[in-house]
């Protein structure tokens, strides 16, 4: 299999309309790496440029050392799985999948040990003799999964390969992906999806796409649990952590801070130096990390206007008055089921493990790192 290296990569359009600049990244033989952002980001453009279906307009692509920038799609040691299953519908399974080492001039011999071994790691066995119109979303899905496992490339490229699933088949598809990558332990895969869910749950490290570069690169764990920005700080994880508008009051290894929307002071496990005593900062808090308290220090303070249970967990939605919070509305989860909490009101607060801050648009946990 392979490893990629990206060097300064770019690309525009018209010599003017910039998509993406200054890409860097490895990636290492045996790695999954899941390509997320918003729409419009570039993950697609960048999955086409190491395709090679776009040219690269500045940097440099190298796959296992050798410069990929000229070199046509057809010889990189690339298969791509699309968002469109795009089987051709008068063959079988067994011939699609058969095609692409047809036109190589592979042997039969050659062709149907490779079809075989596809479609046994697919589970495709039974259905090699079917037409695609005979087949489940999915079963057409891992057809085109195996048309590149066949060809035994150096990497596998999916764009959004699950995008027109239901959601059951999506949530189906999705474990059989996991558990192909698990049964190749040694290739190297690049996946974009725009549902982070995907992304937390397959991912070997996810690289979050934004303002024309990359936000942040990291295990799925790193990025929820450490985020270096607001914008994945808010993008990784649903709902998006919330947003509180504060000042440092204490400083040290445990940082406190006056929230605008609360009351008292709350903690932070950040260190900060006493430079940083006055600054404004902005204090993450996610969600399901946010628990009620009788006590005089909290984060926030509102009347509960929405409720939705969900069954295993309870949404609970907040409109602050005060033009403190950075996010417009304020969301708390809890666990368990609490249909009655509607028009009561909470203060919010955080163990200081759970509780970020930002200043400045990043966090203060990377400073100086």
């Amino acid at each position: 299999m392979a490893n990629l290296n990206l060097t300064d990569v770019g690309k525009a359009y018209g010599g003017s309309v910039e998509v993406l600049k200054n890409i860097n990244l490895d990636i290492d033989t045996g790695e999954l790496i899941v390509f997320v952002g918003p729409s419009g980001c570039g993950k697609s453009t960048l999955l086409r440029m190491i395709a090679g279906l776009e040219k690269i307009t500045s940097g440099e692509l190298q796959i296992d050392g050798q410069r990929m920038n000229d070199v046509p799609p057809a010889q990189r040691g690339i298969a791509m799985v699309f968002q469109s299953y795009a089987l051709y519908p008068h063959m079988t399974v067994r011939d699609n999948m058969a095609f692409a080492l047809k036109l190589a001039k592979k042997t039969p011999a050659e062709i149907d040990e490779a079809v075989s071994r596809a479609a046994k790691v697919l589970q495709l066995d039974e259905y090699l003799d079917r037409l695609p119109k005979a087949l489940s979303g999915g079963q057409r899905q891992r057809v085109a999964i195996g048309r590149s496992i066949v060809r035994d490339p150096k990497v596998y490229l999916f764009d959004e390969p699950l995008s027109n699933l239901d959601a059951s088949l999506r949530v189906a598809t999705r474990i059989e992906i996991a558990q192909l990558k698990e049964s190749m332990p040694n290739s190297t895969m690049i996946y974009v999806t725009h549902d982070q869910v995907e992304a937390m749950t397959l991912a070997s490290r996810i690289v979050v796409l934004a303002n024309k570069g990359i936000a942040q690169v990291g295990t799925p764990l790193e990025l929820y649990e450490r985020p270096e920005n607001e914008f994945v700080a808010q993008f990784i994880g649903s709902p998006a952590m919330n947003l509180l508008a504060g000042e440092i009051v204490e400083t040290g290894q445990v940082t406190r801070v006056k929230v605008d929307d609360g009351a008292g002071t709350i903690a932070a496990n950040i260190p900060t130096n006493e430079d940083d005593k006055g600054r404004k900062v902005n204090v993450g808090i996610r969600p399901e990390d946010m628990v009620a308290t009788d006590g005089e220090n909290y984060a926030f303070s509102d009347k509960v206007t929405i409720v939705e249970a969900l069954g295993e967990v309870t949404q609970l939605y907040f409109e602050a008055p005060s033009s403190g919070q950075q996010t417009d509305t304020v969301i708390a989860k809890l666990a368990g089921i609490h249909t009655d909490m509607r028009g009561q009101t909470l203060h919010l607060t955080a163990d200081p493990s759970k509780v970020h801050l930002f200043a400045d648009g990043h966090s203060l946990l990377y400073r100086g790192s």
